[in-house]
């Protein structure tokens, strides 16, 4: 029997006719980019995170991206970022002209050890980006009292994390800013790429929605080196539909997980998931580890 890691066509199922309707109205209308659906989007997102601002764009490594550079984080600066992560945490990092500076994770959380960081500061640290892995909150409280002592902004990469929760906080509202991505397989997904970035610093919100249209906020304006990085209107309408499903959706993937914890509880050779008891997490991936990891992987 094969069982697929992930199946979308039925999540689409369970949506089809409003999905569909979304289509119509927006092809319909004929404005694809930077229109009413994306406006409406960002606000009722920013409302979901408990945020002041959501900027639309691109995908999630542009989110974190776009931070860096609003952020002013280029050559010759150092950004603090988990061992344990994706890919584009780094490569975020690597784009903005800046020097990736690795810490180990905690055992048992796998998301980056706030007691490694302080050691990993140099004069030229800037910024911290904390991954809450795999659906599972970072512990902000102490990476935010460790930037705050040593100046440095503290930037969420939340792109599996949608609407966890840090003690009782909304992931997407716990630092500086938020880089969230919309591939199609996280808790909230698109049907494409697409991210967004949460802040509450309204400097910081303009000038990011500046860097993302070609850094104009007039057309043929451009009053900064911009990219070109939108969430476009059919994602953002199809967006808005799954918004409205996605407490009810974590909270399934919540009951299964407790399923899995009490199912698995006796298997000695298995280290399972933990949370800690500020974590509500929204479980978007639930790994485990085995002792005998080979003979495991050697037996799927």
């Amino acid at each position: 029997m094969k069982i697929p890691f992930l199946e979308l066509a039925s999540l689409y199922q369970e949506q089809k006719e409003e999905l569909d309707a979304a289509s119509r109205r927006v092809m319909a209308k004929g404005i694809y980019i930077l229109d009413e659906e994306t406006e409406a989007f960002e606000t009722e997102f920013a409302s979901f995170c408990d945020s002041k601002h959501c900027i639309g764009v691109g995908n999630g490594l542009d989110a974190l991206h776009l931070i860096l550079r609003a952020l002013d984080i280029g050559a010759g600066d150092e950004v603090i970022v988990p061992s344990n992560t994706y890919i584009a945490t780094w490569l975020a990092v690597s784009y903005a002209g800046a020097t990736p500076v690795p810490v180990e994770p905690d055992n048992l959380t796998y998301n980056i050890n706030p007691a490694l960081i302080e050691s990993a500061i140099t004069p030229y640290t800037k910024a911290i980006i904390a991954v809450h892995l795999y659906g599972q909150p970072a512990d902000m409280e102490q990476i935010n009292i460790i930037a705050q002592k040593h100046g440095l902004k503290v930037i969420e990469d939340a792109a599996q994390a949608h609407g966890a929760r840090h003690k009782g906080k909304r992931t997407g509202s716990l630092a500086h800013a938020a880089g969230f991505s919309f591939y199609p397989g996280k808790n909230l997904g698109a049907i494409g790429d697409g991210g967004a970035i949460t802040t509450d610093d309204d400097s910081l919100a303009e000038r990011i929605r500046m860097l993302r249209n070609y850094g104009s906020k007039v057309k043929y304006h451009n009053e900064v080196k911009g990219y070109n990085s939108r969430l476009d209107e059919l994602q953002s309408a199809f967006l808005r539909i799954k918004l409205r499903k996605l407490d009810e959706w974590n909270e399934r993937r919540c009951q299964v997980a407790t399923g899995y914890l009490a199912g698995l509880a006796d298997m000695s050779n298995l280290i399972l998931p933990y949370v800690p008891v500020w974590a509500s997490p929204v479980w978007h991936l639930f790994v485990i580890r085995d002792q005998g990891r080979d003979e495991l992987q050697q037996r799927l």
